[in-house]
């Protein structure tokens, strides 16, 4: 079980790389959207094509990043022998390391 946990941590780290962007367009579209609308957030003054735009963008790639996502950590998880509960949110936490990691540094 334990080998296998360098692979679990390396698989999600480096999917964190390229999932900084499915990242970063949900908080685009949520600074923009529904947390502007709340006061929380100011819109980017020069955003006026609309939300329906971003919303086809956001939905595709964050679908196929989970896609790409889930289907790296399945066999991994399978070998590790960890309960469900435990992985799956560990294993998200990990992928979000690299956007941490620019929150922090930019």
């Amino acid at each position: 079980m334990w080998k296998w946990l360098p692979a679990a941590v390396g698989v999600n780290v480096l999917l964190g790389i390229p999932g900084v962007v499915p990242v970063w367009l949900l908080w685009y579209y949520a600074s923009n959207g529904p947390l502007a609308d709340l006061g929380w957030t100011r819109r980017e003054a020069t955003e006026n094509d609309g939300m329906l735009l971003w919303l086809l963008i956001v939905v595709p790639v964050n679908a196929a990043f989970l896609l790409v996502w889930w289907l790296a950590n399945r066999p991994v998880r399978r070998r590790m022998a960890l309960d469900s509960r435990m992985y799956w949110p560990a294993g998200a936490l990990m992928a979000l390391v690299p956007t941490f990691i620019l929150m922090l540094v930019l």
